[in-house]
């Protein structure tokens, strides 16, 4: 029998399904349990401008297998070859693997087969040339990805959440759903070993911006009853104390200072009150953090920081002006790159470049930093992709940004450079020899210097050599001047371990038993099973990782109420 959501006075509700948490996969999981004709309380923390979460700040990216757009492109792509790529990424090794061995296979399954016909059926479009992130540059079996499987989303992240809350504000207006937002969960209800919902505070109301931190000042409480409650409460990105106590050994020593990539209520705040209700929780010392980062000169939460997806042509320098090593280019190897840089001793590192690769390569993560995708906008993404000059947003960091210097001569930028924070660190004679020595390797159509071979080899590929390569060129040539140094910061983002749970998104106990009442879902849950990426992702599978999840979770709570 489904329930009436409703509350009186002392902030008593009841639903049939109960989800904490309104990022993409709690808004798909509610969608889910709507669909199936059931009654659903959402929570959340924040004011209700921030619903879509995280998801809504996203640069869309959904990673498909053998896609439409692949084909067009001219990229053989298989689910075997996809199933090798993240097999030999995920670096499987524990007995906790279990499950996020079976929810890999599940979600590539996914990508292969309805996950697209799916989001096309709800409106989402795709950018027709496919990306190619995390190049990895090892043998087959090792990590990264052999083809192009990075699709941008038509109308990045807020393009992606608008169905999803569309279905939740539908179903709002015809009463079948509630939203709650500034309900901060603090206990989850235990009955007989079951969960039986949640109680927690309700917090004063804010009138904050998307994305800003917002007050905890408590004005009074609330409890709900329901069936079944999913946690879809996001990781711990924001929470630079938790990600710093479950830093793993392999990754080095936690750097004392970071950026961070996503708002401040990414606080891991339900990891603790899931685990007092007996959810295990698993493979937290697995996360992913970009070493891309740069200081937003217009931040809207703390410590805002911004990622580089970069284009592979620019040279990587540590902080004493080293290069880094073989295959640790721009966009090979993310987790690779912050093991190496964490053994250097410093939190920073720095890109070498010219005008032209900034113009050409220079794309930034996130919505509001790609305008054209973002809105749509056809004239301004041709003439932001493929017209002259940086694009807008790239060009506000070039004039504002406090991580970029830009000069004509090489000892000049060495000198901005060393004039930045940190900047002592560097050795001047260091980096002009790995410049110059660079630069002679260009005369060539054949070098010993893997990175230009794989820049070369990447222009093999149509979409890369249509908006994400520049042309193999001297670094110090005057025509594709003036230089440019970047200092990059590594910068929080995602949580890879979470909540144990199995095929149906049912959150384990202990003891591998499902706990009565309870499903996780999206980042809480590892993005499925506790980390469905082992200890790398393969990029494009975060927000489809809250997809898939979320999708599990909703049908399965709603089929078992």
């Amino acid at each position: 029998m489904t329930a009436r959501a409703g509350t009186g006075a002392d902030g008593r509700y009841s639903a049939d399904v109960l989800v904490i948490g309104w990022g993409l996969a709690g808004l798909v999981a509610a969608g889910e349990a709507v669909a199936a004709g059931k009654q659903v309380v959402i929570v959340d923390q924040e004011p209700r401008t921030n619903l879509g979460g995280q998801a809504f700040w996203s640069f869309g990216g959904l990673f498909f297998v053998d896609s439409p757009e692949q084909r067009r492109m001219g990229i053989t792509d298989s689910l075997e070859l996809a199933r090798q790529d993240w097999f030999g990424t995920a670096g499987f090794d524990r007995d906790e693997d279990l499950w996020p061995r079976r929810w890999a296979d599940a979600y590539l399954e996914f990508a292969n087969g309805e996950k697209r016909a799916w989001l096309r059926e709800k409106g989402v479009g795709f950018f027709p040339v496919v990306g190619w992130a995390e190049r990895g540059g090892y043998t087959a079996t090792g990590p990264g990805n052999s083809v192009p499987r990075f699709h941008i989303t038509w109308g990045t992240g807020p393009g992606l959440v608008a169905p999803f809350q569309a279905a939740v504000e539908q179903a709002e207006a015809a009463g079948r759903l509630t939203v709650l937002p500034r309900h901060k969960v603090t206990q989850l209800t235990v009955d007989g070993g079951a969960v039986t919902g949640a109680r927690g505070d309700v917090l004063a109301p804010s009138g904050a911006r998307r994305g800003e931190a917002t007050s905890r000042e408590i004005v009074g409480s609330f409890e709900i009853s329901a069936a079944a409650t999913v946690v879809s409460s996001g990781g711990i990105g924001g929470n630079h104390d938790l990600v710093r106590a479950q830093w793993p050994a392999r990754l080095g020593t936690p750097p004392g200072t970071m950026l961070s990539g996503v708002p401040a209520y990414v606080d891991g705040s339900m990891q603790p009150i899931s685990a007092a209700a007996g959810a295990r929780l698993i493979n937290g010392d697995r996360m992913w953090h970009y070493v891309e980062g740069i200081q937003n000169w217009d931040p809207i939460w703390p410590t805002h920081g911004i990622r580089i997806l970069p284009g592979p042509s620019s040279i990587w320098l540590d902080a004493t002006g080293a290069r880094l090593p073989v295959p640790l280019f721009p966009g090979f190897d993310t987790l690779g790159t912050l093991a190496h840089l964490r053994a250097t001793g410093h939190d920073h590192s720095w890109f070498v470049l010219s005008q032209s690769i900034v113009e050409k390569e220079f794309t930034l993560s996130g919505s509001e930093q790609n305008p054209d995708l973002t809105e749509k906008d056809v004239r301004l993404l041709l003439s932001s992709r493929l017209g002259k000059g940086a694009s807008g947003p790239v060009q506000s960091f070039l004039d504002h940004g406090a991580d970029f210097v830009v000069r004509r001569t090489l000892d000049e930028l060495i000198a901005g450079m060393r004039a930045l924070p940190g900047g002592e660190a560097l050795d001047a004679e260091r980096v002009r020899r790995e410049v110059v020595a660079r630069d002679r390797e260009i005369d060539n159509d054949f070098t010993k210097d893997a990175q230009i071979a794989m820049l070369r080899s990447a222009r093999a590929y149509r979409g890369d050599r249509l908006v994400r390569t520049a042309r193999p060129h001297r670094i110090l040539d005057p025509a594709a001047g003036p230089l440019i140094a970047v200092k990059l910061h590594v910068l929080t983002r995602k949580s890879l371990g979470g909540i144990e749970t199995d095929l149906s998104g049912r959150a384990l106990g202990a003891e591998g038993e499902p706990i009565p009442g309870l499903y996780a879902a999206g980042e809480a849950s590892g993005f499925g099973g506790g980390g469905v990426h082992g200890y790398r992702a393969l990029e494009g599978t975060f927000v489809g990782g809250c997809l898939f999840s979320g999708r599990v979770a909703g049908r399965a709570a709603a089929a078992a109420v």
